[in-house]
């Protein structure tokens, strides 16, 4: 073997996730293991995220070994977190080691990473979009519980949820970011109910959740009482780097859609200048794809900052081009949905044509936060532009004229 074709040398950290892997893969081969045994057994070797503290899945280890041990378990053909419980792996869970208590840590990571528990976020609500901050669901102290009152929209994959992370308004007289709370919520509380909300796509992924005197114990409060904001940031910023920040195999994701696209068109539709477009799209998205691995090697843990927006705005306008021009390319097959039945899926990641794909990235727009609202963002906190004008941030919520 020549020296060019020598494996690369591993530094220690590498090292010990490299051996932690081997003696998962022997131990719990995944052909032979249920998926939540696997996963467990990962969370257990601190490989679920390693840039966690140690007893909480992770090793204290910098992110960006958390894509080596992806790549080895997806090679390994073992099962893949993000897709069994989205909403827990990508944001809940973060938050939950940023700001949980011991006990909270130590009862909810390794079920939420396994999937056997599936998480959900209840902060959207239907006067309070965009304007997250000025949400009118109520937590009213009651002794040793909160009693909360409110509605919440867009919920996604409430209808599977065990566990729901919610944000309530517990003191009306502070100004409208001071005054918010965040709690773990049972979402199988008789209390709390969950309607289905259908999309174009014909699935009903989103959901509305209504809280009726719903009592909360104040051990499932995360932090303390008027910390919500802070709470609902760290999870905000997960969110975006969950939608915008995903690092796939070159050339594979949304991008592997439009090739493959090209590959199958009809010759007639293969032009020189769609050609051109198509490779266009291609090398955004690698662009996007590098822009994402370095943000990944920079990543806090719980709250990996603002620069996390840069891909979640970037890949929403990007995703949307690439399946209008894969609709392009598919010429009249494009109008052949199939069939429009509503389901509730048990994921919210992917989808299973590229019809259905086209409808669903019109989402990516809008949800964890619009590109507006990025935009704004990154201006003010990235660069350090001038802040908008905001005519409510000394004023007291209750003061706040609303609709």
């Amino acid at each position: 073997m020549t020296m060019t074709d020598a494996a690369p040398t591993l530094n220690a950290d590498e090292q010990k996730v490299s051996d932690l892997l081997d003696d998962l893969l022997e131990q719990f081969p995944p052909k032979n293991t249920s998926p939540a045994e696997f996963l467990g057994a990962q969370f257990d070797r601190g490989l679920a995220w390693v840039h966690f503290p140690e007893g909480s899945g992770g090793l204290g280890l910098t992110p960006k070994l958390q894509r080596m041990i992806n790549e080895r378990v997806q090679a390994a053909g073992g099962p893949n977190a993000m897709i069994r419980n989205p909403i827990g792996h990508g944001m809940c869970g973060p938050t939950v080691v940023a700001w949980g208590s011991d006990e909270q840590k130590a009862r909810y990571l390794r079920p939420m990473f396994t999937g056997e528990e599936v998480w959900c976020q209840l902060f959207s609500e239907p006067g309070s979009g965009s304007d997250f901050a000025g949400l009118s669901a109520t937590g009213v102290r009651d002794g040793e519980e909160w009693i909360c009152n409110g509605q919440k929209v867009w919920t996604t994959l409430a209808h599977l949820s065990k566990w729901g992370l919610l944000i309530v308004r517990t003191d009306p007289q502070a100004v409208k970011h001071a005054g918010l709370t965040a709690f773990v919520v049972d979402m199988q509380d008789p209390t709390v109910e969950v309607r289905p909300l259908r999309q174009m796509t014909g699935e009903a992924e989103f959901n509305e959740v209504f809280f009726s005197d719903t009592r909360i114990h104040e051990s499932e409060m995360l932090g303390k009482p008027g910390d919500g904001w802070r709470v609902s940031l760290t999870t905000l910023m997960n969110e975006r780097v969950s939608i915008g920040g995903t690092i796939p195999s070159k050339g594979s994701g949304t991008i592997g859609a439009l090739v493959k696209a090209w590959q199958e068109a009809d010759a007639s539709l293969k032009t020189p200048s769609r050609l051109d477009e198509v490779m266009s799209l291609w090398a955004r998205a690698e662009v996007a794809r590098l822009t994402n691995i370095r943000a990944s090697q920079n990543r806090k843990m719980g709250d990996p900052g603002p620069e996390g927006s840069i891909g979640k705005m970037a890949s929403a306008d990007l995703n949307k081009e690439i399946y209008e021009k894969v609709m392009d390319l598919m010429g009249a097959d494009a109008l052949l949905y199939g069939s429009y039945e509503m389901i509730r899926p048990e994921t919210a990641m992917g989808s299973d044509t590229p019809q259905k794909a086209f409808l669903r990235v019109r989402a990516n727009s809008i949800e964890g936060g619009t590109s507006e609202v990025m935009r704004n963002i990154l201006g003010e906190r990235v660069l350090g532009l001038p802040g908008d004008v905001r005519v409510d941030r000394e004023v007291p919520w209750s003061e706040i004229p609303r609709n």
